[in-house]
C-alpha cells in the first residue's frame, strides 16, 4: 500500500485531508513519528503551507501534504488569518475565541469573512505544488452546531444558512475551502 504524510498536528484537519485522499494510500501523522510541528515564520497561508511540507520532507522519503488555512473576518482588517491557531490558544481555546469574535463584531453591520486553505504537495523528487481554496460567507450571531472544528461554529458559507459546524461532516467536507484546494490539487496530481 502507498504510504503519504499528511503534515498537521491538528485532528480536525488530518480527518478532512484524510478524507479527500485515495483510499489507495495509508495516510501517516506526524504524531505517529514523533515529528513536531514547525515554527510558521511565513507571512501568507501559501508560504507557511509551503513550509510546512519542506520541513515534515526532512524526516521520511514520502509524498506530503500540508496545509495551512484561517478564517478572514472583513470588520477585523482580514484577522486573525494565518495567525487563526495562534489567536485560539492565546485566547484560551476555540470557544472563548469564538466568543471574544462575537464581541469584537456586536456594534458592526459587516459580518463578512471567508476561509482560505492553501494546500501543498511535495512530490518524493521534491517538486512542490500548491492550490488555494477560498469559501466566501458571515459570521453567524451565535456559535451554532457541534459537528466541525476550529471556527465551524461561527462561520456560514454564502450558499448555506447553517454554520459549517451544523453541518452534517461528510457534507461539509465536500464543500468547504480545504476541499476546494484539493480538488485543484488533484486535477494535476491525480494519484491523490
Amino acid at each position: 500500500m502507498k504510504k503519504i504524510l499528511i503534515g498537521t498536528h491538528n485532528l480536525g484537519k488530518f480527518r478532512e485531508i484524510a478524507y479527500l485522499i485515495s483510499k489507495k494510500y495509508k495516510k501517516i501523522s506526524p504524531k505517529m513519528l514523533k515529528i513536531k510541528s514547525p515554527k510558521e515564520t511565513g507571512r501568507t497561508f501559501k508560504s507557511n503551507s509551503r513550509l510546512k511540507v519542506q520541513y515534515f520532507r526532512r524526516f521520511i522519503n514520502l509524498p506530503v501534504i500540508s496545509d495551512d488555512s484561517g478564517i478572514c473576518i472583513s470588520s477585523l482588517n482580514n484577522k486573525p488569518g494565518i495567525y487563526t491557531a495562534r489567536f485560539a490558544k492565546k485566547n484560551g481555546g476555540y470557544f472563548k475565541a469564538m466568543k471574544l469574535i462575537l464581541k469584537k463584531l456586536k456594534k458592526t453591520k459587516n459580518r463578512n469573512a471567508k476561509f482560505i486553505c492553501s494546500l501543498s504537495y511535495k512530490f518524493p523528487n521534491g517538486k512542490i505544488l500548491t492550490k488555494e481554496g477560498k469559501v466566501s460567507g458571515k459570521i453567524s450571531y451565535k456559535i451554532l452546531g457541534k459537528n466541525g472544528f476550529g471556527f465551524d461554529p461561527i462561520f456560514i458559507p454564502n450558499f448555506s444558512k447553517k454554520t459549517y459546524a451544523q453541518m452534517p461532516k461528510k457534507k461539509k467536507m465536500k464543500i468547504d475551502h480545504r476541499y476546494i484546494a484539493f480538488k485543484k490539487l488533484k486535477k494535476a496530481v491525480k494519484t491523490l
